[in-house]
Order: structure tokens, then C-alpha cells, then sequence
């Protein structure tokens, strides 16, 4: 195991950063997992306008949850989302972001 590893290990493990998500693949069972919940604030530009959203982004270990896909689902803290658009790995190799939307 590397030091970076290691050291997303002990991010995951604190109950300040992280805490526990039901994930569900498409077709398989729920699974307990770490994750990391994030809430930005998005600004996308159209043409001269500046269009604000809410967003809601989801850190997963590769090591818990492989191969996430658009249309899984997650539940966190009883609240249902699914998985929208392709997840993007760090670099790496350890973490996946994933974006939400209500399910």
C-alpha cells in the first residue's frame, strides 16, 4: 500500500469526513460503504448568462465499489439517489467521483 493510499484510508475512516452510504449496482445487492459527501455550487455558462445549480458529488474507494454506472443507486442518511453521468477516477486510480440526482 502506498503513503497516499494510506492516507485516503484514514481520510474515509474519519467520521468527520466521511460516513456510511448504502450503494446498490444496477441488478446487485445494497452494499455498506465509506463515502464522502460533497454539496458545491456549480456556475456554468450559457451565451452571456451564468446558470447556478446545486450539486450533489459522492467520493467512493475503487477498493469498495469498482465499476460504478450511471443509474446505480445511493442512499444516504435515508435519502435515495442515483448515479447520473460516467464516474471519473482521480488519478490515482483510487477514488471515484460520481454525481447525483434525487431518485
Amino acid at each position: 500500500m502506498t503513503a497516499f493510499a494510506a492516507a485516503l484510508d484514514a481520510l474515509f475512516a474519519d467520521a468527520h469526513l466521511a460516513r456510511d452510504v448504502v450503494y446498490t449496482a444496477e441488478g446487485g445487492a445494497p452494499a455498506l460503504v465509506r463515502a464522502i459527501l460533497r454539496r458545491p455550487d456549480d456556475v456554468a455558462s450559457f451565451g452571456e448568462a451564468r446558470l447556478w445549480s446545486e450539486t450533489t458529488r459522492l467520493d467512493l474507494r475503487v477498493a469498495e465499489v469498482p465499476a460504478p454506472r450511471p443509474g446505480d443507486r445511493v442512499e444516504i442518511e435515508g435519502e435515495a439517489y442515483l448515479v447520473q453521468g460516467e464516474p471519473v477516477r482521480d488519478r490515482e486510480r483510487l477514488i471515484w467521483t460520481v454525481d447525483l440526482r434525487p431518485a
